[in-house]
């Protein structure tokens, strides 16, 4: 039996702690820091639910048992999306992939024998290169024991059990993870069922009968890794049509793998219902944050309103409850849908069944996240009429910044960042003379998006190491800035050719997007060991915030213009914004 070893197979190793930068001071932190160049104020970055009845943070997170190993790809420029249309088509519009060459191994030997298994086929042909070997098994090619490449067919083969094998959990994984960049999830499901029944047939009902009993436990096994890795699949009317097929079809045979399959069932179909009770209160809290503060007419009535430091005025308590809203997110957004995003598209669009409409939703709901928390940061700032009111709160955003990079929470951190330097904040020069920037500097310093974010690569490797040696829950905590790990996904899947010359899928590009995914599900699985608090929560993520035009009236009537075009641009703002209220 050739193998089907990943590259990453076994424990990943990790690097060392990186040294401290003693020319520049760092912030008091669980890990230490790069040693690169103090950003200058050029390299800064601009831009980037729930009801009230319902706290949506009860609902159960999925663990994941999948390990993995980050891939740097892609540096990432703009973090701010316009809260118009998709939010991964604004993330994927200015992005184009840094090559179309696959940096592959250079040497495939590939097979020109027939489409076959290698199973079917044990006789392989060899070749040395270098210091590696390349071999192939009918028509899949490994190199130095990995598989490379394999016709698709040969793929789908490779991952039915028989009686006597079944396939590596890595090569399920990784293949059930991008064979939807190939062919719907449905009609692989569909391939591997009629496949193995078919194998035990011999012509003899009361013999194929006995030889799909002996084979039912390993299919079982199969389908449940299936659906507890990739549950949303399942909410594709035919997948559970197939399902159900394939549990009567077993309790025809084998009672144990009946009953397994029911208990599997169960599972998944309460794993659905939870993703439902989740998006639909996701869907109540964009509809009530979706309301806009008091009309910015009357600011000083708007600046009377209960703000973050009137429900929170400790920044670690802050950057807790920041963790629990991100942890809780990252649970619902599916292995899939990271890859599903390249996929091709579904050529029964109209079929009311296949991720209609939520092909990548819990992955845009992410992404809408950390705009909304950039938002609320900057209508806190720019809220208060008061200078100095305005200095402290941005003190206290500084303050919940730092606690989020101690968490590891580096998507808050982000967004906080982010929202900090928006141009309506970024202006307010006689604030910010208010404000020892220092911390601030030293976080800008981490996340500086030059040399494709190295200083935040370095510190992410730092928090990974210290997850995979943790002595407490808290040491295992791991939210990487997201919007780079879709970009970083995105450039491996854009950078290699998903099929070679020869018509093989290139299998390499397959390990490695598996990589990927699979140190989220790593991160993903850990449970937030804060205690909540709802109150602060239902500020968090239902208060209303400004829009971008917004924001600049705002901030004119907090700082007035400065000069000409400021002040063209405040009449203009106040024009249009007073005719949308009057409409």
């Amino acid at each position: 039996m050739p193998p089907t070893t990943p590259p990453y197979a076994g424990k990943f190793s990790t690097c060392g702690l990186y040294s401290n930068n003693n020319n520049y001071p760092q912030p008091h932190s669980p890990y230490h820091h790069g040693t690169c160049a103090k950003p200058t104020k050029e390299n800064k970055v601009y831009k980037g639910a729930y009801p009230v009845a319902e706290n949506p943070y009860d609902i159960p997170q999925a663990p994941s048992t999948y390990c993995g190993v980050h891939v740097d790809s892609v540096s990432m420029k703009e973090h701010h999306y316009n809260s118009r249309g998709s939010a991964l088509d604004k993330l994927y519009a200015s992005v184009q992939p840094h090559s179309t060459s696959c940096p592959a191994r250079m040497h495939r030997q590939t097979s020109s024998g027939s489409e076959q298994s290698c199973r079917s086929n044990p006789a392989a042909k060899s070749r040395l290169y270098g210091h590696g070997v390349t071999a192939s098994y009918g028509e899949m090619c490994y190199h130095d024991n990995s598989l490379v490449s394999a016709s698709l067919e040969a793929l789908i083969q490779h991952l039915v059990p028989t009686v006597d094998y079944y396939p590596d959990r890595s090569y399920v994984f990784t293949f059930l993870l991008s064979s939807r960049l190939f062919l719907h999830p449905y009609e692989l499901m569909t391939r591997v069922c009629h496949l193995c029944v078919e194998q035990q047939r011999c012509g003899d009902a009361l013999l194929d009968k006995i030889r799909f009993c002996e084979v039912a436990p390993k299919l079982v096994q199969l389908l449940t890794e299936w659906t507890e890795t990739f549950p949303y699949d399942f909410r594709d009317e035919r997948m559970m049509r197939c399902l159900k097929d394939m549990t009567h079809h077993v309790a025809r045979g084998d009672e144990y793998s009946w009953r397994a399959m029911q208990q599997m069932t169960q599972r998944l179909i309460k794993r659905l219902s939870a993703l439902g009770q989740y998006e639909e209160a996701t869907a109540a809290l964009k509809s009530v944050a979706s309301e806009r503060p008091a009309s910015l007419k009357s600011k000083r009535e708007s600046a009377q309103r209960m703000d973050i430091l009137g429900v929170c005025d400790d920044p670690f308590v802050l950057a807790q409850q920041l963790t629990h809203i991100e942890l809780d997110r990252l649970s619902f957004i599916g292995p899939e849908e990271f890859i599903q995003t390249f996929a091709m598209k579904d050529p029964l669009e109209n079929h009311k069944g296949f991720f209609r409409k939520r092909k990548t939703s819990n992955l845009e709901a992410y992404v809408n996240w950390f705009n909304r928390l950039s938002f609320l940061v900057a209508t806190e700032i720019c809220m208060p009429m008061k200078k100095k009111q305005r200095a402290r709160i941005i003190e206290f955003f500084i303050d919940v910044a730092q606690e989020c990079f101690n968490i590891g929470n580096f998507n808050s951190l982000m967004a906080i960042i982010t929202g900090m330097n928006m141009s309506p904040v970024a202006r307010l020069k006689k604030t910010w003379n208010k404000v020892n920037t220092d911390k601030f500097d030293i976080l800008e310093h981490q996340m500086d998006p030059s040399s494709n974010f190295s200083n935040y690569r370095t510190a992410l490797r730092g928090a990974t190491q210290r997850s995979e040696t943790a002595h407490s829950s808290e040491e295992k905590i791991v939210i990487p800035f997201f919007s780079l790990l879709i970009k970083d996904i995105y450039f491996l899947n854009e950078g290699c050719a998903s099929r070679l010359s020869n018509g093989h899928i290139n299998f390499e590009k397959l390990w490695d997007l598996a990589k990927q995914v699979s140190e989220f599900l790593v991160w993903r699985q850990v449970v937030c060991p804060f205690d909540r608090d709802r109150r602060i929560l239902q500020y968090v993520v239902t208060t209303p915030v400004f829009s971008e035009d917004e924001l600049h009236l705002a901030s004119y009537e907090s700082e007035g213009p400065e000069n000409n075009m400021e002040k063209d641009s405040r009449r203009s703002l106040r024009s249009s914004l007073l005719h949308r209220e009057n409409r």
